[in-house]
């Protein structure tokens, strides 16, 4: 009886003995997921996250329990607006078991909070052989500790999986790298292929996953099968090159769905793709100036971060991230090591964001990890050091590395208050917004938004992303700027009007185009908030009358047509090699004008030097051009045809007006580069130029 007894709780025993190690990381990931999540009941009464975005994670999972792949918009096909094709997927079956609305919410807390409590054991694992146990202990209870984790794992986003999986994948290939050849089995192999495939779908960053594991498995080939040959090294390592399926996917799925590589929120959101930062020096600038506050004030606990790290941690994350190879190399981890350092410096792949310093920061937390393990290591030299001196100082390791988890622990009410805060303001704006929308428009209404989440998820109408991240086709004109945009809709308007919406949800002052704003029907403020994007959101009737108002000139000239240059919209600028020069979005403007009699609405780029481009003559003969232009002071603008200069125009201040100069008759080619530059530092703006046959 009693060896009976013993039989059959064995498995049970064995089960009860292999947790037991989690179970501290259990207790403690679940006191901070049950102080963060009431805290956010407390202040909203119910689930809320404090960001719009997760509201499009949420959209794209209820499409996917709906059975339509990435579809953002019933009736519409699929949008490569989803950062994340398995952070949707993991939600979608919490919608199927019947978290709709806003109870989604509690699916997204768990697997946050779970990830969360992951990432602690992750942390712990890789810092080990680094810093020593009771350092590292310390290390994953930063983690834990760290407001920016916590923030983010109630946020109902895919930042604290994308850590874990982060430092799981380096973890696997430290301990494949670490291990002997006869160690690393097909199992093993095929679990880090698996992640390696995982993890770019999880978000765009897990490609640095993707590489590590390439690069891990090229440098150390698998086991050798019995018998087979030395040479045979070199073979296999070329199942390595599997680690490259997973970074492909997205784009070939983009390439294969909408014709291009690129997700509409890599156009948005990315530096090297912009139209005004994505070249050169500029680009360079952009990205130093993003580093330059990375480190003198984000890692120093200042402005946006000081929220999460205490003030004048800065000389604390050099000297931790100087601690890792120094750590690797006392203790014969310099594999290991020099991965936890690559992920630390990844920080900087942010850098390259157009988007830095948005959403409370959380393109840079996934990455946070590997500082601690730095913060860890640092303490262990420190221990190590005073051991020299006295071996009881040893313990000063361990003491050091639980301080700088205090540290940040000391900032968790903050981060929790805020949290709730931010919660409350989308709550009360957004989710209002979107409460208000399912209520009171037409079932067929199609409304634009700037924010696509909650509108979008909770209006029940389909929506058009002026920003472009779930409307295909949107985004170039978003990052353009506002003039742009206009006209654009002029286009859309012109060839397929139902594609415009009915409706405008905005931030008039992001919207920047209220030539196409009617009626304000209803408005959302808060005015307690840091997280949205204004303080007020407001409800528009669209309105269209004034597209086209600015085709022709004020005043018809008698004259065939021959060419138009249509300045801000995109694709006649194309057709006309129109240089935008060194300009920004916000020089791309939406004006609304008097002109004569007649009231305009026409897209323009503004605080120009100059402007070039070509005409198509399109027969010999004498031309003349017509310029629609302005400047905010007395401005003499100098004209060229190819090299010849042909005339000067007289700006006048304040107001839009129409200029004429004549080309000459002998032009020999059909295709005119015109130039007009303002003398002595002068700007102009300019919105239309038009090609007149004489």
């Amino acid at each position: 009886m009693q060896s009976g007894g013993t039989a059959q709780s064995s498995p049970l025993s064995a089960f009860a003995r292999r947790i037991a190690p989690y179970v501290p990381v259990a207790v403690a990931t679940s006191a901070v997921a049950i102080y963060a999540i009431r805290h956010v009941l407390t202040r909203c009464g119910h689930p809320a996250v404090p960001l719009d975005d997760a509201f499009i994670h949420f959209q794209y999972a209820r499409r996917l329990a709906g059975g339509h792949f990435f579809s953002y918009v019933e009736g519409e096909g699929y949008s490569s607006g989803a950062t994340s094709l398995l952070w949707p997927t993991l939600l979608a079956p919490f919608y199927l078991l019947g978290l709709h609305d806003l109870a989604i919410i509690w699916g997204a807390w768990a697997l946050g909070f779970l990830a969360l409590g992951a990432l602690a054991v992750e942390t712990y694992r890789l810092s080990l052989p680094l810093a020593g146990r009771a350092a590292s202990v310390g290390a994953g209870a930063m983690v834990l500790c760290f407001g920016g984790y916590v923030w983010c794992a109630a946020s109902g986003m895919e930042v604290v999986p994308l850590a874990w999986i982060l430092a799981f994948a380096v973890r696997q290939c430290v301990e494949w790298g670490e291990s002997p050849e006869e160690d690393r089995t097909p199992r093993r192999h095929r679990l880090l292929l698996g992640t390696s495939l995982a993890a770019p779908l999880l978000r765009p960053e897990g490609m640095l996953a993707s590489f590590v594991i390439l690069a891990t498995l090229a440098s150390f080939p698998g086991a050798r099968a019995a018998g087979s040959p030395p040479a045979a090294v070199w073979r296999r390592r070329i199942p390595a090159l599997l680690a490259l399926v997973g970074p492909l996917v997205v784009p070939l799925l983009n390439v294969a769905l909408t014709g291009h590589a690129a997700s509409s929120t890599t156009m948005v959101k990315w530096l090297p793709g912009n139209p005004y930062y994505g070249h050169g020096l500029t680009l360079v600038a952009a990205v130093e100036e993003n580093a330059r506050i990375l480190f003198d004030t984000l890692l120093d606990g200042k402005e946006w971060s000081a929220v999460y790290i205490p003030s004048g941690a800065k000389p604390y994350a050099i000297a931790a991230l100087l601690a890792i190879p120094v750590t690797g190399g006392l203790r014969g981890r310099l594999f290991r090591a020099g991965l936890v350092l690559l992920l630390a410096l990844s920080i900087l792949v942010p850098c390259t964001y157009l988007t830095f310093l948005w959403n409370r920061l959380r393109y840079l937390w996934p990455f946070a990890f590997a500082w601690f393990i730095g913060l860890a290591c640092l303490g262990s030299c420190a221990g190590e050091l005073l051991a020299s001196i006295r071996p009881q100082l040893r313990v000063v390791g361990a003491v050091v590395s639980f301080a700088f988890a205090g540290a940040l622990a000391s900032h968790l009410d903050w981060t929790v208050d805020d949290l709730a805060g931010s919660a409350s303001a989308i709550d009360r704006q957004q989710v209002a917004l979107g409460r208000w929308a399912d209520a009171a428009l037409p079932a067929d209404a199609r409304i634009g938004v700037n924010d696509t989440g909650a509108i979008g998820y909770l209006s029940n109408r389909r929506t058009f992303d002026v920003v472009g991240l779930t409307t295909p086709g949107e985004a170039r004109y978003w990052v353009a700027g506002a003039g742009s945009r206009f006209e654009h809709y002029e286009r859309l308007w012109r060839a397929s009007p139902e594609h415009l919406p009915t409706h405008f949800i905005v931030y008039r002052h992001w919207m920047a185009c209220d030539a196409v704003l009617g009626d304000a029907l209803h408005d959302e403020t808060v005015i307690d908030q840091t997280i949205l994007g204004g303080t007020t959101m407001t409800a528009f009737a669209a309105r269209y009358d004034l597209l086209g108002s600015g085709d022709a000139p004020s005043v018809s000239p008698g004259a065939k047509l021959i060419d138009e240059l249509d300045v801000a919209d995109l694709e006649s600028e194309s057709a006309h090699d129109y240089d935008i020069g060194l300009t920004r979005e916000t020089d791309d403007q939406a004006l609304s004008y008097e002109l004569g009699d007649r009231l305009i609405a026409d897209g323009a780029r503004v605080h120009r030097p100059a402007d070039r481009f070509i005409v198509r003559n399109g027969r010999r003969g004498a031309a003349f051009v017509i310029a629609r232009m302005m400047a905010d002071a007395p401005t003499a603008v100098e004209v060229r045809a190819g090299s010849a200069v042909i005339g000067v125009l007289h700006i006048l201040p304040g107001e839009w007006s129409e200029h004429r100069f004549d080309l000459p008759a002998d032009l020999p080619d059909e295709r005119v580069a015109l130039s007009l530059q303002a003398f002595d530092g002068g700007r102009f703006g300019s919105a239309h130029y038009w090609l007149y046959e004489k």
